[in-house]
């Protein structure tokens, strides 16, 4: 067993750096049984990578069942079949395989890696956990407590109660607008009949999507799938319709005993297919994207040294897009914080960026996307999420040519048009010294 270990990681290491962005070859794969997928080979270690999505997440939650589905996902490890959930990781690990499981607002996604020659045994223990999940009283009990610990911990944590206030003032009674893992509440509150619907709801072919990366070809990819998924049902519970985003300039202070207040801010968003996504993206990187070089890194951290770190995002969702950034700061520096970031957001709208700025921030776009690239399990989990946001198989390509081809025009119109420093929202958790709430 420990030799096995030891070939599985040195396996595991190995596959990190495979392969090469610039070689992989998307193919569409639709197996006999009509489950599609999208399938990069690469025969040079026995070993492959498959992701499984599932649309609707954590927002399938039924009405007052608030983190079934969290806690669902959490317990699909903890046995299948005949194995309870001791007898279940043994299974796994003598077949030197690994299986994650995650669930987020908009997605239940399972990650599966593999070796070539236990490849069958893996796919059954994995169709069992999908077919046949035990959900057994013990398991949902420990599991429970791990859920309710970390809720109460989150609660004590200025970054989640920023968050949770943010989005219940931005989505109101969506399930965008609260926490996916439920409240103490109601995870107490879930039965174990409450998983079970929560399993039904989330897995179904009506919203699936799959991909597969490495020792495996179209052929035997086809057959695993209708072996593995063959007998998913059509559908599954309704997805919740568009969150209505409801964000209006201000502050909204969370009193939080700290000396270091947080704050999340956003406005309204862009979705992920508006024709001026890539304009968003660039404007973003020079705005607060990830590096050090962002004019809010620069104004609020180097010129004045407000903080640490200040960012901007792009959150564009499946049923609701924002625009938001994040800062901490001392509690009698975060006024001054705030106003530098709202007048920032108002120097862009007004001036647009320089030549200079446009072109570094599309060679680090461009530069840092290969590196995305860096293991069968991570590209399996890019192309995935490549099918949920209807890119075609293309995308890989042409992405780096549509940032370049955004021009100097494209961010000043833009940024004219979408910037609105003054529906600007702040919400702070924390005691900030110059700083109350205003609406």
């Amino acid at each position: 067993m420990n030799l096995l270990k030891l070939a599985a990681a040195a396996l595991f290491a190995w596959f990190l750096a495979l392969p090469a962005w610039a070689e992989i070859k998307i193919q569409d794969v639709t197996s006999p049984g009509g489950i599609t997928a999208w399938l990069v080979e690469d025969h040079t270690i026995p070993f492959s990578a498959l992701e499984l999505r599932f649309r609707g997440g954590t927002s399938l939650d039924a009405p007052g069942k608030r983190g079934g589905v969290y806690l669902m996902t959490g317990l699909l490890e903890e046995g299948s079949g005949d194995l309870r959930a001791q007898d279940y990781a043994r299974a796994l690990e003598s077949l030197a395989a690994e299986f994650s499981y995650d669930a987020d607002k908009d997605s239940v996604s399972i990650s599966a890696r593999f070796l070539t020659e236990n490849r069958d045994d893996a796919m059954e223990l994995l169709r069992q956990t999908l077919f046949e999940p035990r959900f057994d009283q013990d398991a949902l009990d420990r599991v429970r407590a791990q859920v309710l610990a970390g809720l109460r911990s989150d609660a004590k944590n200025p970054n989640n109660i920023a968050g949770l206030a943010f989005a219940k003032m931005a989505y109101g009674d969506h399930p965008y607008g609260s926490d996916g893992k439920g409240t103490l509440d109601s995870v107490a509150a879930l039965s174990r009949q409450d998983i079970f619907d929560a399993y039904e709801a989330v897995f179904a072919r009506d919203r699936l999507y799959v991909s597969a990366v490495g020792d495996i070809t179209a052929e035997e990819l086809g057959t695993l799938l209708d072996d593995l998924l063959g007998t998913l049902p059509d559908k599954g519970a309704p997805i919740p319709g568009p969150a209505d985003v409801t964000i209006e300039g201000g502050v909204t202070v969370v009193d939080f005993d700290t000396p270091q207040s947080v704050a999340l801010f956003g406005q309204k968003g862009i979705e992920r297919e508006h024709p001026d996504f890539f304009t968003a993206y660039v404007m973003n990187q020079i705005l607060g994207g990830g590096s050090f070089e962002t004019r809010l890194m620069t104004e609020v951290r180097e010129k004045r040294g407000l903080t640490y770190g200040v960012y901007s995002y792009l959150v564009p969702r499946d049923l609701a897009a924002v625009y938001m950034g994040s800062v901490a700061s001392a509690n009698g520096k975060m006024a001054e914080a705030v106003e530098v970031i709202r007048n920032e957001w108002r120097r862009m709208a007004e001036e647009g960026v320089t030549e200079k700025e446009l072109k570094d921030a599309q060679t680090y776009l461009t530069g840092a996307y290969p590196l995305r690239f860096d293991g069968n399990s991570r590209i399996a989990s890019i192309l995935a999420g490549m099918q949920m946001d209807d890119l075609p198989i293309s995308y890989v390509e042409t992405r780096n040519d549509r940032i370049n081809a955004v021009t100097l025009e494209d961010v000043k119109r833009f940024a004219a048009e979408f910037l609105d420093p003054d529906g600007l929202h702040f919400t702070i958790a924390g005691r900030p010294e110059g700083l109350e709430t205003t609406n």
